[in-house]
């Protein structure tokens, strides 16, 4: 009797080992946490165990790990995915898109060239997953312009920081031969895993033909990938309306396949706004896989300086109802008029500006529509007396300059959702910022994405942590205050490393993946 007494004693506490053993096999766990997964409607506390950069549990059960999140009042929601960003490769561009929650930052409107030269450059080196489409803007200069070497693989870098890059890419219509080379290059993009194409036709409006935007579509479609456009007008006055530009890029669609993102739509559509998102609610009922995008500003910066197409007088006044005032110098934050207007487009055509576009009413209805996706359209950092792009980890965020929604969008969005301020339940603002981002790519050519945006067992650790009774942008458009991060987003995970850790991310810690479309040779 004693010996069976003995072993049934070593038998339980071989159990009880074995458990505990069970219970700390993880490298990091999420406590006590409310788990909201956008796919499945999953809401309720939980607690969160990660293993090997995957999410392996999700359970009631306590469990312990080598690290341990305590998330007791905050909600543990997938990492929210911009696919709008165009300091996707700067370390200070990760920097605040990690405060701001943001785990994967893609730039998909105007995008990288060469292609493996922009993947290669990050690769152990990214604090966010990361990816880009190929640029077309960069395919139309290397065509006609060959003298034109990107420096970064990122045109919107090159442009603000002096690499040589001409006005062809703008104005010059190509010839058929020309085209055929334009669409060559392209293609190779994608053949390398580039996500899709960017056809920026609004900064080409008198170069860019529809012709090439069909070429472009048929592309994405015979691949199974999809275009990310900022349409050709930015208007609410016929004859250049932002709904005819809207039919230019879903159209191709239709014909000859593939996905398209509309960008920063408000921006576009204006008084419209309405109108337009009952078109495209249309469009996808018949299952055409097209998808409209905002910013949660009524307010823009121009992605090729004050000399963007669409910032001329004839259209920006009479066609965006607007006036000089309403374009701000991003460097010392003062106002145009004629005089300074004229005088900036002919001696610095790329000097960075902002301007007011839809209304405040049109672009939270934009905001408050369930299926449109959050974008930042996130903007290069400045310094605020010499105009210099930086880049910099450790730059001072009150001592440079950019738009407040480079470090402040999904801070906003969950601010407007808790102020009431756009009829969205806080579920359905997580899925616009992260799930249903990585269902449109995963739906089209990227299928890496299907394991993010989700919070459930077996999907990457990509992890935002929140507050959403303090959750808020901080940034604004007076100086030294425009790139104040976000707050109330105490933790960020990326593959199951944590990047953001009390409200302050981690220096040389680099746990994101490229995020590519599968490699053809």
């Amino acid at each position: 009797m004693k010996f069976q007494k003995t072993m049934f004693a070593f038998s339980v506490a071989l159990l009880i080992a074995a458990s505990s053993a069970r219970a700390q096999d993880f490298d990091l766990v999420i406590v006590n946490g409310r788990v909201m997964d956008p796919e499945t409607n999953f809401d309720a506390v939980r607690n969160v165990g990660i293993k090997a950069g995957k999410i392996a549990t999700i359970t009631t059960e306590k469990i312990t790990g080598a690290e341990t999140i305590d998330a007791t009042a905050h909600v543990v929601a997938p990492g929210f995915i911009d696919g709008h960003s165009h300091v996707v490769d700067a370390p200070l561009g990760q920097k605040a898109a990690l405060r701001d929650g943001t785990t994967t930052t893609l730039d998909l409107e105007v995008g990288a060239y060469p292609v493996d030269e922009w993947y290669e450059k990050l690769a152990g080196r990214s604090q966010t997953n990361h990816g880009a489409v190929v640029s077309v803007p960069a395919a139309r200069t290397a065509v006609f312009e060959p003298e034109y070497k990107s420096k970064t693989g990122n045109i919107v870098t090159d442009l603000f920081t002096g690499v040589y890059l001409g006005a062809a890419w703008v104005t010059r219509v190509a010839t058929e031969n020309e085209r055929e080379r334009i669409l060559e290059i392209i293609d190779y993009g994608l053949k390398r895993g580039a996500l899709g194409i960017g056809p920026p036709a609004g900064y080409m409006t008198e170069g860019f033909t529809s012709q090439e935007m069909i070429g472009i579509q048929e592309l994405a479609g015979k691949y199974g990938r999809f275009t990310h456009v900022h349409t050709r007008f930015s208007s609410q006055s016929p004859p250049t309306t932002a709904l005819l530009a809207f039919q230019e890029a879903i159209d191709p669609a239709v014909a000859h396949g593939g996905g398209v993102i509309i960008a920063h739509f408000t921006a576009q559509s204006l008084a419209l706004t309405e109108v337009a998102m009952k078109y495209i609610d249309n469009m996808r009922a018949k299952g055409v896989p097209v998808v409209l995008e905002v910013y949660p500003y009524n307010f823009g910066a121009a992605g090729n300086g004050v000399s963007a197409d669409y910032l001329k007088p004839d259209n920006y006044q009479r066609n965006m109802g607007r006036t000089y005032k309403d374009i701000i110098d991003t460097q010392t934050g003062e106002r145009l008029d004629k005089a300074t207007y004229e005088k900036m487009v002919k001696d610095d055509p790329n000097h960075p500006v902002l301007f007011y576009n839809a209304t405040e009413e049109d672009m939270l209805k934009g905001v408050a529509h369930p299926d449109v996706l959050i974008g930042c359209d996130c903007f290069p950092f400045t310094d605020p007396k010499t105009g210099k792009v930086l880049t910099a980890w450790d730059t001072p965020w009150d001592k440079v300059n950019t738009h407040p929604r480079t470090v402040g969008t999904h801070a906003k969005v969950l601010r407007l959702v808790r102020e009431g301020k756009v009829d969205l339940t806080l579920m359905q603002a997580i899925s616009k910022m992260s799930y249903q981002y990585a269902k449109f790519l995963q739906d089209n050519g990227v299928p890496q994405m299907a394991f993010k945006g989700r919070m459930q067992e077996g999907a990457n650790a990509d992890i935002t942590v929140f507050d959403p009774r303090t959750v808020t942008d901080n940034s604004t458009l007076k100086q030294g205050e425009n790139a104040l991060p976000s707050t109330g987003i105490p933790y960020v995970v990326v593959n199951g490393t944590v990047v953001v850790k009390d409200s302050k991310v981690l220096k040389n810690v680099y746990p994101g993946e490229a995020i590519r479309a599968p490699v053809q040779f």
